[in-house]
């Protein structure tokens, strides 16, 4: 791979985006000394490459055979409700955020909360000026550790910013529909979203990103999340985004004392993903739980990074991650757990499960601790392995064909990550993409 060449390329990006940036409304001083940040940290990172260890199996030699061009306010179109119907969940409304090629689009968009003190708002301007609580926080978490993170920095487009009073118990969930619509040229584009809870609130946010058709572009977003203290969210993120895209989310958790997070992630889409996930635990008995699906197919790459952080004493982390690979598939899994000297009392377990399909898939996983403290609990650990051969005799004898019993095996092996979807709706939605996905593999 020819890294001098991509780094251009990643240059020639922001020079594109800056332009339509000067091109379109003028930014507010706080959202354009931000992207000034990110800009000046893009012209120094180097691109990543083989011989960093958080990317040597995370090829990017898509940067070098695509030449990708910002997407504008005019390139969504004139989307209609019934254009996405098939996209929307069915289950219990509460507030939806659509955003089509990374810009929202308000007349898709439904707001319902009449929360006191409850702020939903755009980073573009969409739902009217950004409140200064949310614009003070905006950027507080997120790192710029590597060129895709300063890229979404300084050409961060649209995004949600939310913020859940302190004391607020939402009923409803709250929806973040992305929408990619191709075009003929190859795009890209960089949401950005906040999620803020105050003491003692609890909310659930879904996150989805979709794609009409099957195009191709870049989807290269960040997520930062901040719950104070006593406060609780549960997290559904589904990436089922076009068979031609690549998708990159930096997701970033900042954790005070006695809050709850709960990430469940099934990852089933795009020719190239990749989620880097850092969890930080910044208040004593503060708790996550994070399960994810990785699904590769037809020489799909799912790659997926945690940094999980315990800097204060008894907290207590999980996760679990579970891959399912056919054909030509790859699924990376590089899990790291810090715990740093102070962090006694720490409860720290995670485990990574992969079922090949074909053997012609890869994996490959690195599951790692690093301990500092010397009283703590902690366990990590990797399986690899096929369908149970036995098993399979066993239900093709009861007249089960065989095509079948590969798909209920294979649905019983996520069955455990399926049931921690709280929403019924997205549950059966994202259990139907995964039993078309074996089926089609298995006939």
């Amino acid at each position: 791979m020819n890294e001098t060449g991509a780094k251009v390329d990643l240059t020639q990006l922001l020079r594109r985006g800056q332009r339509l940036q000067r091109s379109g409304p003028q930014a507010d001083d706080w959202l354009t000394t931000l992207r000034e940040r990110g800009a000046a940290s893009l012209l120094v990172l180097p691109l990543p490459g083989r011989k960093d260890e958080a990317w040597r199996y995370t090829p990017l030699s898509f940067l070098e055979r695509t030449e990708y061009v910002p997407f504008s306010d005019q390139d969504f179109g004139a989307l209609q409700l019934e254009d996405i119907e098939e996209m929307l969940l069915q289950g219990q409304p509460g507030d939806r955020l659509v955003f089509v090629n990374g810009r929202l689009a308000p007349a898709l968009c439904v707001l319902s909360s009449k929360c006191r003190g409850m702020l939903i708002s755009a980073l573009g301007g969409g739902l009217g000026e950004v409140p200064a609580a949310l614009q003070r926080q905006l950027g507080r978490v997120t790192g710029q550790h590597h060129v895709f993170s300063a890229l979404n920095a300084a050409l961060m487009t649209d995004g949600a910013l939310i913020r859940v009073p302190a004391g607020v118990q939402l009923q409803a969930p709250i929806e973040i529909l992305h929408v990619s619509v191709g075009r003929e040229d190859p795009g890209i584009y960089h949401p950005r979203h906040l999620i803020l809870l105050e003491e003692d609130a609890h909310a659930q946010v879904v996150e989805r990103y979709c794609s009409l058709g099957s195009a191709t572009y870049f989807n290269n977003a960040a997520i930062e999340v901040v719950l104070g203290a006593g406060s609780e969210l549960e997290h559904a993120r589904v990436q089922e985004e076009s068979r031609n895209a690549q998708h990159l989310s930096d997701l970033q958790v900042r954790l005070h004392e006695r809050s709850r997070y709960r990430l469940v992630q099934p990852s089933l889409g795009g020719a190239w993903s990749r989620t880097d996930v850092r969890v930080t635990f910044a208040g004593e008995q503060a708790q996550a739980e994070l399960d994810g699906l990785l699904l590769a197919r037809d020489r799909q790459l799912n790659d997926v990074h945690l940094d999980i952080r315990h800097e204060v004493p008894s907290c207590t982390s999980r996760e679990t991650f579970k891959g399912i690979l056919d054909g030509k598939g790859r699924v990376v899994f590089d899990g790291r757990i810090l715990v740093s000297q102070d962090a006694q009392k720490t409860d720290a377990r995670q485990a990574n499960h992969t079922l090949l399909l074909s053997r012609q898939a890869e994996i490959d996983t690195k599951p790692e601790l690093e301990i500092y403290a010397d009283d703590v609990k902690c366990a990590h650990g990797a399986t690899v392995g096929e369908l149970d051969a036995l098993q399979l005799h066993y239900l093709k004898s009861r007249g089960i064909p065989e095509m079948e019993a590969r798909v209920m095996l294979t649905e019983a092996f996520v069955a455990e990550l399926a049931e921690a979807i709280a929403r019924e709706d997205l549950r059966d939605h994202v259990l139907a993409h995964i039993r078309a996905a074996i089926s089609k593999g298995a006939a």
